[in-house]
This record gives structure tokens, C-alpha cells and sequence, in this order.
């Protein structure tokens, strides 16, 4: 079975837009005050990712914390939901330029909560947040 060329996430990028993020959170149930932080401090992310083969390593930098993700498509890990729950992560190869991710809270509930990272034919990256029935869209270009 051949193998189709993977599109390669490396790089740095910056965020040019990002929708219903906020009410991402509230679907979340984050309160209010730290709703506001979180909207400030994601403003404006810096993301770099180093990508070999089917393994990713994102770090997202903002004014508040950074975060770091490794994990290779196809295995499960353990991360954390954008309000900082610990969950298993599921990636997936849904085209070859695009990989969903399914998330499991390890403990508690919540809504069901998933993401997509994707690089579009023009180049720019696109990260969807699904929290229930909110998708929050993040589109970022290369620095």
C-alpha cells in the first residue's frame, strides 16, 4: 500500500483570526473572569511546530503560559482541554494535509471536545476547537 505524502506543519506561525473562542470557553464552562484572561492571553500565539514523519511537537507561546504538546498521529496521549482538564487525545490522519483529534476527559465530564489541525493549499494553518456544539476557528499564517 503506497503511502501518500503527509503535508509538513513545521514552522512558525502567527495568529491572523480566530472565531467564537470565547464562547468556546463558555461552553466550557469557564467563568467569566478567567474567560477574559484567557480571550487576552490568546490574542496573540505564537505556535512552532517541528514535524517528522507522523510525529508533531506544537508549542504555543502566549503572554500568559506556554504549552507543549508532543504526540504522533495514530497514538493515543495525554494533554490537557483548552480549560486545562487532563484528557486522552486520539489523532488521526483525516486527509493527508489535515489530522483530527478525538478527546477523552480522564476523569469528570464536559462537553465532548475535539480538535482539527489543518494546512490549506494556500498555506495558511487552520486549528478548529469543538467543545458540545461550539466550534471556535483559529486561522494562522507562517512568520
Amino acid at each position: 500500500m503506497e503511502t501518500e505524502k503527509k503535508i509538513d506543519f513545521s514552522g512558525k506561525w502567527k495568529m491572523k483570526t480566530s472565531q467564537q473562542f470565547e464562547e468556546l470557553l463558555k461552553a466550557l464552562g469557564v467563568n467569566m473572569l478567567l474567560r477574559k484572561i484567557a480571550v487576552t492571553a490568546a490574542s496573540s500565539p505564537a505556535v512552532e511546530i517541528t514535524q517528522q514523519d507522523d510525529s508533531l511537537s506544537i508549542k504555543t507561546s502566549t503572554s500568559v503560559r506556554t504549552t507543549h504538546v508532543s504526540f504522533t498521529v495514530g497514538q493515543s496521549f495525554n494533554e490537557a482541554t483548552v480549560d486545562g482538564r487532563p484528557c486522552t487525545s486520539l489523532p488521526k490522519w483525516e486527509t493527508d494535509s489535515k489530522i483530527s483529534c478525538e478527546q477523552t476527559l480522564q476523569k469528570g465530564d464536559g462537553p465532548k471536545t475535539s480538535w482539527t489541525r489543518e494546512v490549506t493549499n494556500d498555506g495558511e494553518l487552520i486549528l478548529t476547537m469543538t467543545a458540545g456544539d461550539v466550534v471556535c476557528t483559529r486561522v494562522y499564517e507562517r512568520e
